[in-house]
């Protein structure tokens, strides 16, 4: 479970990333329209977000790396979709009236609702890469492998999103079923990522 676990992870990070990318668009056209302003201010949004993301994650990943952080870190990006739940409309509502430009005023709204669950999502393909590399000569086949499976994730939650879950579910039934997939794979990690260094402080 210690190897597949960040591998897991990976996958779903990039299914929930590109899931929830779909779905601002579909949040913010209420508000906004779905006009090439509002996808490109999306798509800017995220593409920051996961760079800093890759970025933060990387260094936090040389601070005693372990599968319970790393799923903690899916927690966390999953908890931080929350406000968009609970408060999503009536933060659009009051960016396009503080911000009636339409270019701008999307922009800021993305930032708004998407930029802090992208970060932290952003941060844990770089952290799981951290989990599996033992030493330099595999360090490419697992970064590769791990990247793989992460993009094969995205394309994955691109397509099933876009082609059924739209067309038999609502936006804020998808948000919550994919918090509560998150929450479970994450609480997975908790659980036997503890039971991992338990065996390996037994071992030692």
């Amino acid at each position: 479970m210690q190897i597949v676990l960040p591998y897991l992870i990976a996958g779903w990070s990039g299914f929930f990333v590109m899931a929830v990318e779909l779905l601002g668009g579909r949040l913010m056209a209420p508000t906004f329209g779905s006009s090439i302003y509002v996808w490109g201010a999306i798509i800017t949004v995220f593409m920051l977000a996961l760079s800093i993301g890759y970025l933060a994650g990387g260094r936090y990943s040389m601070q005693q790396p372990s599968v319970r952080r790393l799923g903690a870190l899916l927690i966390v990006a999953a908890v931080t979709v929350l406000p968009i739940l609970l408060f999503g409309e009536r933060m659009l509502d009051a960016v396009s009236i503080a911000v009636p430009d339409p270019r701008f005023g999307s922009l800021l709204a993305a930032a708004v609702l998407f930029f802090v669950p992208t970060v932290f999502s952003g941060m844990i393909s770089p952290y799981a890469v951290r989990l599996l590399v033992q030493d330099q000569r595999s360090s490419g086949r697992h970064a590769g492998q791990l990247y793989f499976v992460s993009t094969f994730g995205s394309a994955a939650g691109t397509l099933l999103t876009s082609f059924y879950f739209v067309l038999i579910l609502e936006v804020n039934q998808i948000l919550v079923s994919l918090l509560a997939v998150s929450g479970a794979i994450g609480a997975a990690a908790l659980i036997f990522g503890k039971r991992g260094s338990e065996r390996d402080e037994v071992s030692r």
